[in-house]
């Protein structure tokens, strides 16, 4: 039996973040919310060793990209390797995974895409980071075959 919060599914995200010289970093993450309607509010938590949240502390921009089904293929090489030993950017160019949009480079075959502004972070006891964005630009492209926790699960690539 699953321990109690792995028996919920939620969607998969990847997080694109900007070094200071405006390079960008892929990563995956589940630990996302709506926090707020009036405004509009996502948090996300970050784990605080990654390129992720080292890019985050330095930098206010980012785009959150609910991934679907098609982009399952891409999850050990944003999730299980970290931006610090590859680069993220030139993997997904070379698997020709990337389109532009309003002058961003995104994955491919998302669900969907959120330009985020970073509003606030909150350090935690944990291995995480909560930071707080306020939404800029959205664009819904499909509303099926979201990626889910159960998705990884099913093909073993995580638990």
């Amino acid at each position: 039996m699953k321990r109690v919060w792995n028996i919920v599914n939620p969607s998969i995200y990847s997080l694109s973040s900007f070094n200071n010289e405006g390079e960008q970093n892929f990563n995956i993450c589940s630990y996302v919310s709506v926090v707020s309607l009036k405004p509009k509010l996502y948090m996300i938590a970050i784990e605080k060793t990654s390129k992720t949240h080292s890019n985050l502390s330095k930098s206010s921009s980012c785009i959150l990209q609910i991934l679907s089904i098609d982009n399952i293929n891409l999850i050990k090489s944003l999730g299980k390797k970290s931006g610090w030993s590859i680069n993220k950017l030139n993997f997904l160019n070379k698997k020709e995974m990337l389109e532009l949009w309003n002058g961003k480079k995104i994955i491919k075959k998302s669900c969907g895409v959120i330009f985020l502004e970073k509003t606030n972070q909150f350090i935690t006891n944990g291995d995480h980071t909560l930071f707080i964005f306020k939404i800029l630009k959205a664009k819904t492209f499909k509303e099926t075959n979201i990626l889910t926790f159960n998705n990884l699960i099913e093909k073993k690539i995580i638990l």
